[in-house]
């Protein structure tokens, strides 16, 4: 029944380009051509690198830049670009070519060897070998024309190079991913709430999502249309994968609520993949004729890779689905997440996050519980949801919030901790963390921020990947780690507050 839209992430290309000049003659540009090879497919053999890295012929000319820029915005399966100058490359020829290139650019600053040949160096090895030179040139365009790029140094034999670019190919995907996803607002979002609204029209230029509103009885009447037969198929694979609780198994007396929530989770699924739709919100206020909150059924498609953002939150949906891409193919999970609760005891600090039902199993590698429970708000039947611990372990919690002029990414390093103690009376996924780089000052920094309340976790990639999302994307990240101190965060966010509205223009 299940079907994972997590996209395999070796489908995606980032193509290789070199440049150079017809100045040295055709042996030098032949060197040039293998070396450009040879780099490419140290990066493509990277199995930190999880894209396909493609090698393109070497640019020496203003047209052939300017042709390569415009092929790869056309192609949807190319996800970024990877430039190097091996020789001088003379930065005007690129101009135009980087002036029309929309998709994210990584500077590599390398070269073919490592060590000099000190005894063997003449001016042929140094016309060849000369990226230190192109390099530079390349470098001041880039800056000149303000690009966004991640700059990476260092030869390709070095782990921690490959380590570098398979973290921006990560995020460029997550970039792609946000430029093709369209989210489905199952009614509004909760009333009177602040955070969870924002410009939906601004969101689609910024990131390229297309945000839009279903009615809730839209999907109600796919709900409605699905085949017993279904059914019992979908609640055969819940009694395979989890530990049902009696009073939900065939026979019991709320087996009835299993049923209606495999009902909710093959219409939801259903209207899902007929709209195209890879992320969408619900909101226990706007459930028209549903009998339940969907909760089984959000945990299992998030599972499948589909953002969610709970009382129609859209903005943290969008981020779960760039989350899931951005971890695809790596061991631990993404979901939608809440601060709830703390525990204040001094010196050993934890924050107690949940949400009423919708936090994703891939959190954890143990085996959910498949529980059913009265839920105390949106007066209708008791849900069924999937309980369990996430995982112990490093983790980010990240938040997207609308900040008038601009989007705001508020990221906070967090370790997930083992619960200190059962919690047999919170029937829901749960997950406690110790925050970086301590309670106090990451609760003041995120509240001095105004980030929200909802967030997205990821135990999968780690800070420098929403660093580098947000640089691709030209948006303000503030991050609170180790590092973090008040002070200089209050600082670094009024900059950015005039920095990000003199980079808008008048």
């Amino acid at each position: 029944m299940t079907g994972s839209i997590i996209p395999n992430l070796a489908d995606y290309e980032v193509w290789f380009v070199t440049g150079s000049q017809n100045l040295y003659g055709e042996e030098t540009l032949r060197q040039v051509a293998e070396q450009s090879k040879e780099i490419a497919r140290s990066l493509e053999a990277a199995s930190d690198i999880p894209v396909t890295v493609v090698w393109k012929p070497v640019l020496k000319e203003s047209d052939s830049i300017k042709r390569l820029a415009l092929d790869a915005n056309a192609q949807d399966n190319v996800v970024g670009v990877i430039a190097w100058m091996h020789t001088f490359s003379p930065a005007k020829m690129w101009i135009t070519g980087l002036d029309l290139l929309r998709k994210p650019l990584l500077h590599l600053h390398t070269q073919s060897n490592i060590a000099l040949p000190w005894s063997e160096i003449d001016m042929d090895f140094m016309n060849l070998n000369q990226a230190a030179h192109g390099d530079r040139e390349f470098g001041y365009i880039q800056t000149r024309l303000g690009v966004a790029r991640k700059t990476v140094v260092g030869h390709v034999s070095d782990p921690r190079v490959t380590a570098k670019v398979g973290t921006w190919s990560r995020a460029a995907a997550g970039w792609a991913a946000t430029h093709e996803l369209k989210l489905a607002r199952f009614g509004d979002n909760m009333r009177f709430v602040a955070v969870t609204e924002g410009d939906k029209t601004e969101a689609e230029l910024q990131f390229g999502v297309q945000v839009n509103t279903w009615g809730v009885n839209d999907l109600v009447e796919v709900v409605d249309a699905t085949t017993d037969a279904a059914v019992d198929a979908l609640v055969a694979e819940y009694e395979d994968l989890y530990e049902v609780v009696p009073e939900l198994r065939k026979g019991a007396e709320q087996h009835e609520s299993l049923r209606y929530g495999a009902r909710i989770e093959l219409g939801l699924r259903s209207f899902l993949e007929a709209g195209g739709f890879s992320a969408f919100t619900t909101s226990f206020e706007d459930l028209g004729g549903l009998r339940q909150l969907p909760g089984l059924a959000v945990q299992r498609l998030m599972a499948d890779g589909y953002g969610f953002g709970a009382e129609g939150d859209w903005k943290t949906a969008v981020l779960v689905r760039a989350a899931k891409v951005m971890g695809a193919g790596l061991p631990g999970g993404a979901s939608l997440m809440e601060d709830y609760t703390y525990d204040m005891t001094p010196g050993n600090e934890l924050i107690l996050g949940a949400h009423m039902l919708e936090v994703c199993p891939s959190l954890t590698t143990s085996r959910p519980s498949l529980e059913v429970h009265a839920l105390g708000i949106g007066g209708r039947e008791d849900p069924v949801r999937l309980v369990f611990d996430t995982d112990a372990g490093p983790a980010v919690v990240v938040a997207l919030s609308d900040m008038r002029d601009r989007f705001r990414l508020v990221a906070n390093v967090v370790e997930v901790v083992p619960l200190p103690e059962p919690l047999p009376k919170l029937p829901v996924a749960r997950a406690v963390w110790k925050p970086e780089p301590d309670f106090a000052t990451s609760a003041a920094a995120w509240l001095t921020a105004g980030a929200a309340h909802h967030t997205v976790m990821s135990t999968q990639v780690g800070i420098d990947v929403f660093e580098d999302f947000a640089e691709i994307a030209r948006n303000e990240l503030v991050v609170i780690d180790k590092d973090t101190n008040l002070r200089d965060f209050a600082r670094e966010l009024r900059w950015n507050q005039a920095y990000y509205r003199l980079a808008r223009g008048l």
